[in-house]
Parts: C-alpha cells; structure tokens; sequence
C-alpha cells in the first residue's frame, strides 16, 4: 500500500523542537502530584526501580511505534487505523481510530478546565488574591458552578492561538519556549525548599529505600500505570506529533530522549513540592488538591512566598498548555482532514466543542467524575488499540523499516518479541488494573 506522509507538508522544524514538544505532551499533573506521593507511598527509592524499567521499556517500544505509525501514515489516528486494517484487507479502522480521539477529545475537555484553575491561582498568587483569604475558601470559589469561565476561555483561545501559528511556528516554538522555562522554574523552588527547616523529612520520605515494597504487587502495579500515562502514551496524541517527524531522524533517540527529560521533569517536581509540604507538617497523600490546596498554605508561610507561589503555578501551567496543545491538534487534524475543513476553521471548532463541553463540569465532583470515566476506560482502551495496530496489524516488518528510517544503529536486541509480547501484555494489563483498580493506575 502507497503511503501518505506529508499530505499536509507540515514537519518540525528540528529534532529539538520535536522532542520539547514530545515533553511537552508527556508532561503533565500527574508528574507533579501523583508521582512524588506514589514514590513514597510504594516504597521510596525502591518505587523507583520498577519505575525506571518501565520508562525504559514503554519509552524505547511504546512511544517509538506511535511515533513511528505517524511518521509513516503522515496523519493521526484515525487515518493510521484505517492504513493498518487496509494492509491486511480489512476495514473499521477509522472507527477504531476514534476511540483514542474520543480520549483525546475527553482529557482535552477536563485538562482545559484544571489548567484554568492553574492561571487563576497563578493570577491570585501574583495579586495576593490567593492569600488573602485560607485556601479553601479561594478554591471552593474557583471551582464552584462556572466559577472559573474566563479563566477557562483564555487557557482554551491561547491553545488555539499557538495551533493556529502551525508547526513550526505555534507547536514548536511555543515548547521551545514553555519546556526550558518549567524546568528552570521548579529547579528555583526546589532550591529554595531545600533550605526550609524540616525539608530533610521530605527527602527521607522521597528517597529512603523501603526494599519490602518490592515484594508487594501494588508496587509493581502502580509504577507501571505511572510510567505508561506519564509518557502519554495514549493511542493518538503522539502518532500526530510523529506525522510531522522528518524522514532524516532517528526515532528511538528521540523516544528516548522524551522518555528521560520527562522522567527527570517528575524527579524535579518531587523536589519541589514533598520537603515543601513536609517542612510544614502538611499531609503529602492529599492527591489532585495538594496543588490547590496544600501547597498555598506552604506559600503564605514561607517567606517570599507569594513570589513563589507565582512561579510555581506559571510552571504547572506551562506543563498544562504544552498538554493541552497537543490534545487539540490532535483533535483539530481529524477534523480538519476527515471533514475536509482548513487548519483554522478546524481548531475553531474544536476549541468550541472543547470550551462548551468543558462549561458544564467546571464544578469540581463533576470534573472529577468525567476525567476519572475518561481516564479509566476510554485512554487506556486506545492505548491498547494502538499497540495491537502498530505491531500485530501492521506488523513489525512495516514499522521496522520506519524505525530505522534515520537510525545508523540497529534496534535494541529482542525489539520484535519486547515490542509483540511484552509491551501488549502489559497495555492489556494496564487496561485490567485500570478497570479493576478503584481509582484507576494512571
């Protein structure tokens, strides 16, 4: 079957670029609330190995293949679904594409009300607003019935806004700019949490190795969901990111390359916030609200806080945008391409559809409940569906070759098995605990 790469022409510009953007899609909140509280909750620095091993594998199979697929099919997923079935005769493949589009779809709705959430408090931080009354108070009003609509409708048009500049000039000039920034903005607070008085608990309850936790399953369990969703591996948002990859790069670089400086922006977080939260006796497993809530109160008591606070939430909300920006494009390219509409008219709507879905969960339990339907059950059923597509329907041969399209080194010894047997047992198994889980892994 003829490919259909570059039926848009549009690429990055750089290997750079790309990556940053990869980051940029793969960082996310989860890597600043649920992994510092997973690290010491399933063991310390012993939740760190089988962290670090499914990095390793679902960053160098994984992202690879979504990568590669949308280098090689030059669209998202639902025209890569549709090219996979159509190599073995077969169609339904643009309807089993839309299934990760519809996760996309979900995440983008919820992400674009949360990241709201995150330039509010970052604007109240900047004003004192966000101090001058106790935290609760403030996020009881931000995330009430509509309680946040402008603050929504500005994060949703500067996400379309930077898709509207295309590739090169939005996606990937705006990582270029967002990515470094968050890393030097939380290096900065963690260097001055460093130095708070009883931050050394925080640390211990980081880094001190609890080698018994290895023994328990739930470990095991919980850093594999970590590792998966942390990389963003969902079935769509990074095969588009791999339609705009030039024939010329090495793809497993790249993958692993997305893979660590992802892993270190988690380290980094962990840094910043547990000693920050333990300095002041606050409780560390509070999960989604540590952000909102615990962590103001670790503000208004240290000093310069407010100037913190500020930088604090202007790095989660370039963690937030970066994501939010890849969900849409993702989003925006069906559209565009399936609906035969331009690049613009596309991200308008779907920055409509977005926006106007979002309007009615802004209230926190609503928000809650449809990120944790969308979350559970729709990303993690994509995922899976875009493993099976890239390396049993496809088949290794045909996403071989595009991976070592740009490569001088040969693929990692055992690539074949790890990749059919392996990767997909454990996206299945992802799935199961996912569904089994209260709560969910992810």
């Amino acid at each position: 079957m003829q490919e259909h790469h570059g039926a848009r022409g549009a690429q990055f510009g750089s290997k750079i670029g790309f990556i940053l953007a990869s980051v940029g899609s793969a960082i996310g909140m989860g890597n600043i609330w649920m992994f510092p509280y997973r690290v010491g909750q399933y063991g310390g620095a012993a939740f760190l190995i089988p962290y670090f091993l499914f990095v390793a594998l679902f960053g160098a199979v994984g992202l690879s293949g979504e990568f590669a697929l949308g280098r090689l099919t030059g669209t998202g997923p639902v025209g890569s679904y549709d090219y996979a079935m159509r190599t073995r005769g077969l169609r339904g493949g643009k309807l089993l594409g839309a299934i990760p589009l519809l996760g996309s779809f979900g995440i983008a709705i919820g992400y674009s009300v949360i990241v709201g959430w995150v330039l509010r408090s970052a604007a109240g931080a900047a004003t004192g607003g966000l101090f001058a009354a106790d935290s609760e108070t403030f996020f009881s009003q931000m995330t009430g019935r509509f309680g946040s609509v402008p603050w929504h409708l500005a994060v949703v048009a500067l996400t379309v806004l930077f898709l509207a500049g295309g590739v090169i000039k939005g996606i990937e000039k705006a990582n270029r700019v967002m990515m470094p920034a968050f890393f030097v903005l939380f290096i900065i607070i963690a260097v001055r949490v460093a130095f708070l008085p009883g931050a050394g608990e925080g640390y211990r309850y980081l880094f001190v190795p609890k080698w018994s936790a290895l023994l328990d399953m739930r470990t095991w369990i919980m850093a594999m969901g970590q590792a998966f969703f942390s990389l963003s591996i969902t079935g769509s948002g990074m095969i588009i990111y791999g339609s705009y990859l030039a024939k010329t790069e090495d793809i497993p670089h790249a993958s692993a390359m997305t893979a660590i400086l992802d892993t270190l922006a988690a380290l980094v977080a962990g840094f910043a916030v547990i000693p920050a939260v333990y300095a002041f006796g606050l409780d560390p497993r509070s999960g989604p609200p540590l952000i909102f809530l615990t962590l103001p109160k670790v503000f208004a008591q240290m000093p310069a806080g407010r100037l913190f606070a500020a930088l604090f939430f202007i790095s989660v909300f370039f963690a937030g945008i970066t994501s939010l920006i890849n969900m849409l494009e993702v989003c925006g390219e069906a559209l565009s391409r399936h609906l035969r509409l331009g690049r613009l008219p596309a991200l308008l709507i779907t920055g409509a559809i977005v926006f106007g879905a979002g309007l009615l969960i802004e209230y926190e339990p609503y928000l809650g409940r449809w990120m944790d339907v969308v979350t559970i059950y729709i990303v993690p059923i994509g995922a899976l569906l875009g493993a099976v597509m890239i390396y049993w329907v496809l088949g290794m041969d045909s996403i071989g070759r595009e991976l070592m399209t740009g490569r001088k080194k040969p693929l990692l010894h055992g690539f074949a098995f790890l990749a059919k047997y392996v990767y997909i047992f454990l996206a299945g198994a992802v799935v199961v605990c996912s569904f089994a889980i209260k709560g969910g892994i992810g």
